[in-house]
């Protein structure tokens, strides 16, 4: 059996860790074949819930948990982690506005992004999922001076399986019919679901449904249905994020399949226009470990308008924050493309050879 990995999660006696945690132990995540250390952390009030979640992973004897540790303490939590879940974040309470929010989780995530960089394994993995997640990720790796800005994301899977969802409702087609949908932006209501570039049975999907129905209809409910799940039930998803969590760990880790790309929220490299720097869902493609932004698709005119709004709430939460922001890291969240011999641009990750290693360089397009 291979040698396992570590994964600290944090909120990890909330709902969605709830879902989340035994679908990891049996191995839904990173494969049948990979035994797992998992590092749950919660508040120190927290803690006896987080021990009842510990016992009934127990209790289910899942051949791939090898250890199950709890800490109230982060430096602990992430020691030496080659995955981190970040989903415990402050709640939106009553009264609360947006910029309120940010400020009272970017101290939560600054932290978290120092202590990482600190005692985290230097391949660390960081998917953050508290929100308000785009800003959230952006804190965490602009306080991680040691890490590459690539090893920070933002959860915007679930927005990307709520277009498939929907959309094979209406159409009647199958979500494995349907491809390459794609979310652009902040995890928020002015995300985009872009179907300009999807297809259903192989052929152009906004062929096959109306066009009111997707501008007026369709656009609006991926937007609001957080809010939506919330009314009807009164709490946030949980289920639907936890399975999101486990896909958009998979497909970085264990790659996409062959023709497919997904919806990230990852550090921008300027592609599409999108200011360099900030924390921007975009269509990537995943291997080797990494992910590549899809290049040369084509964006009109309604669809640079609502790239253009999400960028520009990206911006503005970036301002309410920015004293969070060490001066030090801008530069290298700033410039994240490079050219390769090819003359092809990619998103600049770190892992490609050294000018040095002259005798056989393969930095080739993924």
């Amino acid at each position: 059996m291979k040698r396992p990995v570590r994964i600290a999660v944090t909120g990890a006696a909330g709902g969605i860790s709830r879902s989340l945690l035994f679908r990891i132990a049996a191995g839904d995540m990173f494969g049948k074949d990979q035994p797992v250390i998992l590092q749950l952390l919660e508040m120190p009030e927290c803690m006896e819930s987080l021990r009842g979640v510990a016992m009934e992973l127990e209790d289910c004897a899942f051949p791939l948990l090898h250890t199950i540790s709890m800490h109230s303490c982060v430096e602990d939590g992430f020691n030496s982690v080659h995955f981190a879940l970040l989903i415990g974040a402050t709640p939106r309470g009553p009264g609360m506005e947006r910029s309120d929010l940010l400020t009272l989780n970017a101290e939560i995530f600054s932290k978290q992004g120092k202590v990482l960089n600190d005692v985290a394994n230097r391949d660390v993995k960081v998917l953050v999922v508290g929100n308000p997640a785009n800003t959230n990720a952006l804190i965490a790796s602009r306080n991680a001076p040691d890490l590459s800005p690539s090893q920070f994301t933002a959860l915007t899977r679930l927005d990307h399986n709520r277009c498939k969802g929907i959309l094979a409702n209406k159409t009647g087609a199958n979500v494995d019919d349907i491809s390459n949908v794609i979310v652009w932006g902040n995890h928020s209501k002015t995300m985009y679901p872009d179907l300009y570039h999807a297809s259903i049975y192989a052929h152009p999907a906004l062929k096959q449904i109306d066009q009111t129905w997707y501008h007026e209809h369709y656009i609006p409910k991926i937007q609001n249905r957080g809010s939506e799940i919330i009314t009807a039930q009164g709490r946030s998803s949980c289920v639907s994020a936890a399975q999101a969590i486990i896909e958009h760990m998979r497909d970085w880790y264990l790659g996409t399949s062959k023709g497919e790309y997904v919806s990230m929220g990852i550090i921008s490299d300027g592609s599409y226009g999108i200011t360099p720097g900030i924390v921007f869902s975009f269509p990537v493609r995943c291997n080797y470990g990494r992910y590549q932004i899809v290049q040369g698709l084509e964006i009109n005119e309604f669809s640079r308008n609502a790239l253009t709004l999400s960028e520009n709430e990206l911006l503005s939460e970036r301002d309410v924050i920015k004293n969070l922001l060490p001066e030090s890291t801008k530069e290298a969240h700033e410039n994240l493309s490079i050219c390769l011999r090819s003359g092809v641009t990619l998103y600049a990750d770190g892992t490609g050879p050294k000018d040095k290693e002259t005798y056989l360089q393969t930095d080739r397009v993924l």
